[in-house]
């Protein structure tokens, strides 16, 4: 079996489960997982935007959507999220800094002043 077949086969099998599940938080997440990584973007942002109400406090829910969003080229709510992230207590800031899926950020202002002010 391919990548891609494996992955469609993922993406139908925790679709189905979310049909009988539909706020299992880690069934949310595997499929905000695998809709990035198979390009389906706005699907992503979808079940992201989810688990950040179904988890308001979690750190890495919020870096998540702020990952999402940043893919969408939707910076400042990127930002807005990161911020949240870190108010919840994300703190690996040298991940966040290299982050391929935040990669559209890099020479965006608001992103390099947050990075100023979590790294000084």
């Amino acid at each position: 079996m391919s990548q891609r077949e494996n992955y469609d086969f993922e993406v139908g099998f925790f679709e189905q489960v979310r049909k009988r599940m539909p706020s299992d938080v880690r069934v949310v997440s595997i499929l905000a997982h695998l809709y990035t990584q198979t390009g389906r973007i706005d699907e992503g942002l979808k079940m992201d935007r989810k688990l950040a109400r179904l988890q308001p406090e979690d750190p890495t829910t919020h870096y998540n959507l702020a990952c999402s969003l940043a893919l969408k080229e939707r910076k400042a709510d990127a930002v807005k999220a990161l911020r949240t992230a870190i108010t919840l207590g994300y703190s690996d800031f040298k991940w966040m800094q290299h982050d391929p899926d935040l990669a559209g950020l890099q020479e965006y202002p608001a992103y390099q002043s947050l990075l100023q002010e979590v790294l000084n």
